[in-house]
C-alpha cells in the first residue's frame, strides 16, 4: 500500500553533486515514489551563498542555517554533500540526534571519523549510508558490505581517483611529461586548480581506508594508510614499464596478510602488467578489483566522479534509506568485529623495479648484487646499459618486504660506484 505522506529530505550542499541530486529528485519523482513506496519531498537546501540562482530549486527552500535545518525534527533523511570535516561532522551527528538518517558522500570525514559516526547512528537507531564516498557511480560499498558479507575478502586493489588516472593514461599514451598531462587535465576540468589532494594520493588514501574497513571488518583510519603521490613519475618510468609489458597506475591496495592475522592499506604508483584488467582502465574512469575466497576475482568499473555519476550513488542510498524508514528498520552498520591490526608499510611484500645510475666499469654489477643478497632481496632480472663511463642498471626483484628493500637502497647509495637511484617503482598485480 502506497503511503501518501512524503518522506522529507534535507540537502546539505548544492554544488555540482547537490544540484544534480535535487534535479533527479524532481525529474524522477514518480519513479522514486514507486520504488520507495512513498513520495519524497525536498524540504530544505542548506548553502553558503543563498543569492546564487539554482535552476529547478524553489528559493523558499534555500537556507544558510544548516544547523536549524537538520534540527527541525520532521526531516527523515539528511543528504550531506558539502565535504570536509567540519561543519559536516557536527551536522551529521545533530541529524541523528533529531531523528534523521544520513546519506553522505564525504570520504574524508568517513575515513577519519567513520567509527564515531557509525556509533552515533547506532545510538539513535538511524542509517548511515555512503556509497558515493568511493568511486562515484560504481556500486562498490553495498556489494562489499552486503553481497559479499558471507565471503572472505583477501584483497581490494583499484584505481579510485579519476584525475590521476587521466594524467597517467595521458603520459602512457602520448609520452607527455607529468606537468604537460596535468595541464591538460586542468584545462578539461578533470583536475582542480589545486590538485594536491588528487596527485599526492590524499583522496585515494581516504577511499582506501573506507574500503579496507568494510572488506576486513576492521577499523582502518586515514592515518593507517601509507600514501605516496605520483608527481615523481616520469616518461622514463613509463618507458621502463613498457619494456616489462606493464603500464603505471596510482593504486589503492588493501590486503589481508597471508596468515590472516593483520591487514595493510596503501596508496602509491605501481607498474601493473598489461594483462591485468586494471591496466586497460583509461581516462578518468575508476575500477576496483576484488579477490575473495568463494567469489574469486571480481571487477567493478565505471565513472568515478562528476555530478551525475556521484548523484546516482547518492540517490541509490536515498532509496534504500527511505525504504528502511518506511519499514521502521535500519540497514547494515559498521562491522568491525575482526579488529585486525593494521601492519606498517615495512611489512608489505611485493616486487620492485629499481633504476640505478652507476659507473660503467667492471665489478659494478657484482657489488650491486652483493648488496641485494646481504639484505635478503632476491633479484629476478637485471638490465645494464653503458656509455662514456656512465651506465644505467635496472633491477627487478622477486617479492620482498618494503623494509628489506629500503635497507637495500640505503646500502646501495653508499657504494662509490652508484651515482644515484633514478627511480623505485613497485610492481603489482602478478
Amino acid at each position: 500500500m502506497m503511503r501518501t505522506r512524503p518522506l522529507k529530505v534535507a540537502l546539505l550542499g548544492c554544488g555540482v553533486v547537490g544540484s544534480e541530486v535535487a534535479r533527479i529528485m524532481t525529474t524522477h519523482a514518480d519513479d522514486l515514489t514507486a520504488r520507495i513506496g512513498a513520495p519524497v519531498e525536498l524540504a530544505g537546501v542548506a548553502v553558503r551563498r543563498p543569492d546564487r540562482v539554482r535552476e529547478g530549486i524553489d528559493p523558499a527552500l534555500v537556507t544558510t542555517d544548516a544547523t536549524a535545518l537538520v534540527k527541525r525534527g520532521d526531516i527523515d533523511v539528511v543528504v550531506e554533500v558539502i565535504g570536509g570535516i567540519e561543519p559536516a561532522r557536527t551536522l551529521i551527528t545533530t541529524a541523528f540526534e533529531h531523528g534523521a538518517s544520513v546519506v553522505s558522500a564525504n570520504k574524508a570525514l568517513l575515513a577519519q571519523d567513520g567509527a564515531a559516526l557509525h556509533a552515533a547512528a547506532d545510538e539513535h537507531g538511524k542509517d548511515l549510508y555512503y556509497e558515493a564516498a568511493v568511486a562515484g557511480a560504481i556500486p562498490l560499498i553495498r556489494p562489499l558490505r552486503e553481497s559479499l558479507a558471507g565471503d572472505k575478502i583477501n584483497r581490494v586493489m583499484g584505481i579510485v581517483n579519476g584525475t590521476t588516472n587521466f594524467i597517467l593514461d595521458k603520459m602512457d599514451s602520448t609520452g607527455a611529461g607529468y606537468q604537460e598531462a596535468l595541464d591538460e587535465a586542468t584545462a578539461l576540468g578533470y583536475a582542480e586548480a589545486d590538485p594536491t589532494a588528487d596527485v599526492e594520493g590524499f583522496d585515494a588514501a581516504a577511499k582506501a581506508a573506507i574500503l579496507a574497513g568494510i572488506a576486513f571488518h576492521t577499523r582502518v583510519r586515514l592515518d593507517d594508510v601509507y600514501r605516496e603521490g605520483m608527481t615523481e613519475v616520469t616518461a622514463a618510468d613509463f618507458a621502463s614499464a613498457k619494456e616489462m609489458g606493464c603500464t603505471i597506475k596510482l593504486l589503492a591496495i588493501c590486503e589481508r596478510a597471508a596468515d590472516g592475522a593483520s591487514v595493510t592499506a596503501r596508496v602509491h604508483p605501481a607498474m601493473i602488467p598489461l594483462s591485468h584488467p586494471l591496466a586497460s582502465v583509461r581516462g578518468a574512469y575508476n575500477a576496483v578489483f576484488v579477490e575473495s575466497d568463494a567469489a574469486g576475482q571480481l571487477m567493478f568499473y565505471g565513472p568515478g566522479a562528476g555530478g551525475s555519476p556521484t548523484a546516482s550513488a547518492v540517490l541509490g542510498d536515498l532509496v534504500a534509506v527511505c525504504r528502511n524508514r518506511l519499514s521502521d528498520a535500519t540497514g547494515p552498520g559498521e562491522s568491525a568485529y575482526a579488529a585486525l591490526p593494521v601492519s606498517p608499510m615495512g611489512d608489505v611484500v611485493t616486487r620492485y623495479h629499481i633504476s640505478l645510475d652507476v659507473a660503467d666499469k667492471p665489478g659494478v654489477l657484482a657489488q650491486v648484487a652483493t648488496v641485494f643478497a646481504e639484505h635478503g632481496v632476491s633479484i629476478d632480472t637485471v638490465r645494464q646499459q653503458g656509455k662514456d663511463g656512465e651506465a644505467s642498471l635496472v633491477v627487478v626483484t622477486h617479492r620482498a618486504s618494503d623494509a628489506a628493500l629500503t635497507g637495500t637502497v640505503e646500502a646501495l647509495r653508499k657504494l662509490d660506484t652508484v651515482r644515484g637511484v633514478a627511480s623505485i617503482m613497485r610492481v603489482e598485480g602478478e
